[in-house]
């Protein structure tokens, strides 16, 4: 082998190896298409998220729409009402004693 093949034969095993790290780092290589598919990812679960967040919220609007039963349990629950045959009683809670005040000793 003469030493100009050698030089060219260097030279083109020198250029393959810069254009296998232009292929694997450059803009638009392994590397960054790797992290697009982990962003892909990421977007799908939160896009699965969302859609399952939006079928609740639909399923709720839904039953406020059209169930009687569910419109007097949030009612009862979220609002604090009570239905106009009910009686509501306010105590003191279990273990709490009415006690005069005593004054702060000196």
């Amino acid at each position: 082998m003469t030493s100009r093949s050698a030089i060219a034969l260097t030279s083109a095993v020198a250029g393959l190896f810069v254009f296998l790290l232009l292929i694997a780092f450059g803009d638009r290589g392994l590397a960054d298409m790797n992290l697009m598919r982990s962003q892909r990812d990421r977007m799908a679960a939160a896009n699965r998220d969302l859609m399952m967040a939006n079928w609740e919220l639909f399923h709720e609007k839904q039953r406020l729409e059209t169930d009687p039963a569910y419109i007097a349990h949030v009612a009862r629950e979220e609002l604090g009402l009570v239905a106009a045959h009910e009686l509501v009683f306010i105590g003191t809670p279990l273990g709490a004693v009415d006690s005069p005040e005593t004054p702060p000793s000196p």
